[in-house]
């Protein structure tokens, strides 16, 4: 039963510590990549539809990006959606079949903004890390009755240690992603 518990928190912290990476690689940094565009959400025929569903991504330069949508009436739609995406800042222009998107260069000050961003996104996926720990350890507080108290003082220990390594997880992601920020 304590291994129950234990391995449902490390699955829910990994799954907490992906989102998180995933988040960070929604802030731009200098270059274009798809990942940035992949979480627009697209008002297609009245449903939010993610971006990634209603086009291809490709990298065309440097800080250019290249989205064909797959229903050509869907352009205006997804245009719309890129230029009012925040924090993007995209200049965006259509062909009648493509999309250019096209990244402004980022000054010092912007890139600082965002390194803020990144560090609020982190700071959420560290109280979604700990509220898992919170929730197992009241799970194992009720097996204490079943298993005895040595037994659950040895499972909080190996459910800290667990935490931890996954809170060093998301401060790594962070400090490569501020590194990636502040390079000019």
């Amino acid at each position: 039963m304590i291994a129950d518990v234990l391995s449902d928190a490390t699955a829910r912290m990994n799954r907490a510590l992906e989102a998180a990476k995933d988040d960070f690689g929604t802030v731009r940094t200098g270059r274009a990549n798809p990942q940035m565009f992949a979480k627009i959400l697209v008002s297609y025929y009245g449903t939010l539809t993610p971006l990634e569903q209603l086009a291809s991504l490709q990298n065309q330069e440097a800080r250019t990006m290249l989205i064909g949508p797959y229903d050509k009436a869907a352009l205006r739609d997804i245009e719309i959606a890129i230029r009012d995406t925040p924090n993007l800042g995209a200049n965006v222009g259509n062909d009648g079949t493509t999309i250019r998107a096209t990244l402004p260069e980022l000054t010092t000050e912007r890139r600082k903004e965002f390194v803020k961003i990144v560090k609020a996104k982190a700071e959420d996926a560290r109280i979604s890390v700990r509220n898992i720990r919170r929730k197992a350890k009241d799970e194992l507080d009720t097996l204490k009755t079943e298993v005895g108290d040595d037994e659950v003082g040895r499972a909080e220990k190996e459910l800290e240690l667990i935490t931890k390594s996954h809170v060093d997880g998301i401060d790594d992601a962070f400090k490569r992603k501020e590194a990636e920020l502040l390079e000019i």
